[in-house]
C-alpha cells in the first residue's frame, strides 16, 4: 500500500481541498487500488470542516486515461480487482464507478487539466461541475473495448448533453475538444491550461465566502434526488426541506448579513462517511 500511496494526494487550502491522480507516467490510468486511493482522499476532504468544496484534478498532460491497460485486461479475463479493505463500498452504493461523489454533501469540480477517457470520463462525468483546459479532450472509449454504457454513463450522459449527443458519443467513442465539449453541455468552463485548477479552487472560495456549505448541500442533494421524481413529490420533497431550513441558524446568518451589509458568517459543514 505504501508504494501506491504517491499515485493520489490530497491538499488542503483555504476552504479547497485538491485531490490530485499523480501517476503522470501512465496519463494517470487507474489501478484498482488507485480508486480505493481516491475514495480514501475524497472520504477525508468531505470529512474535514474546513473544506467547502473539493477539486479533482491530474499531474501532468492528462487529467486520467481510464483504467490502466493491466488491470482492464485483468477484469475482462473474470479476474477479481485487489482493493483495500478499508476503502470497500457500502453494501446500498450503485454499482458505478466513483457514484458516491453523488452522495459527498460538498461541491465536487473536475478541473479537467488534460485527456480524459473511459474511467476518466466518468471521473469527470460523476463530478458536480466541469472545468476544462483549453488542450483537454474527451472520449467515452467503451465501444471500442467491445464494452457498453457503463458506471452510470446511459443515465447521466443524455441529462447533461441530450440523448442523441450521448448516443453519438458512446456509440463512436470518438475524441472531442473542450471547445465541443462545452458546446454541447458536457463542460462548465474552459480556461487556460495553466489556469484550470486556479479556477476551480476560486469557485470553492467564492463560496465559501458567501453561501451557506448547508445550503450546498441540501441543494446537491434535493437535484440528485429530483431527478428521478415527478414534480409534485419534487415540490412536495422541497417543501419540507424548506421548512427545516427557515429555522437553522444559518438561515437567521443569512438575513442579518443581508441587512447588516456584511460578509456571512455560515457554520462549516462536516461530510458524512463514504
Amino acid at each position: 500500500m505504501a508504494a501506491e500511496q504517491s499515485n493520489v494526494s490530497l491538499e488542503f487550502n483555504d476552504a479547497v481541498a485538491v485531490v490530485r491522480l499523480d501517476r503522470p507516467e501512465k496519463l494517470n490510468a487507474f489501478t484498482f487500488r488507485m480508486i480505493d486511493q481516491i475514495r480514501d482522499a475524497i472520504r477525508r476532504a468531505g470529512a474535514d470542516e474546513s473544506a467547502v468544496g473539493i477539486v479533482v484534478t491530474g499531474t501532468g498532460r492528462a487529467f486520467s486515461a481510464g483504467l490502466d491497460t493491466t488491470d482492464l485486461a485483468r477484469s475482462t479475463s473474470g479476474e477479481e480487482p485487489a482493493s483495500d479493505g478499508d476503502a470497500s463500498p457500502p453494501a446500498d452504493e450503485m454499482p458505478a464507478l466513483f457514484s458516491y461523489l453523488l452522495r459527498i454533501p460538498k461541491p465536487v469540480i473536475a478541473a479537467i487539466n488534460g485527456v480524459a477517457a473511459g474511467g476518466g470520463f466518468v471521473l469527470a462525468m460523476m463530478c458536480d461541475l466541469r472545468f476544462a483546459a483549453e488542450t483537454a479532450s474527451f472520449t467515452t472509449a467503451f465501444s471500442k473495448r467491445g464494452l457498453i454504457a457503463e458506471h452510470g454513463t446511459s443515465w447521466i450522459l443524455p441529462r447533461l448533453v441530450g440523448p442523441s449527443r450521448a448516443l453519438d458519443l458512446l456509440w463512436s467513442s470518438r475524441r472531442i475538444d473542450s471547445a465541443e465539449a462545452l458546446r454541447i453541455g458536457f463542460v462548465d468552463r474552459v480556461v487556460p491550461a495553466d489556469r484550470v485548477v486556479d479556477e476551480a479552487c476560486a469557485y470553492v472560495r467564492d463560496l465559501a465566502a458567501n453561501v451557506s456549505p448547508r445550503s450546498i448541500a441540501v441543494i446537491k442533494s434535493q437535484v440528485y434526488r429530483h431527478l428521478s421524481l415527478g414534480m409534485e413529490p419534487a415540490i412536495r420533497d422541497a417543501d419540507v426541506s424548506m421548512r427545516e431550513a427557515l429555522v437553522h441558524p444559518d438561515s437567521t446568518e443569512g438575513v442579518a448579513s443581508f441587512v447588516e451589509r456584511r460578509p456571512p458568517r455560515f457554520l462549516r459543514l462536516r461530510g458524512e462517511k463514504i
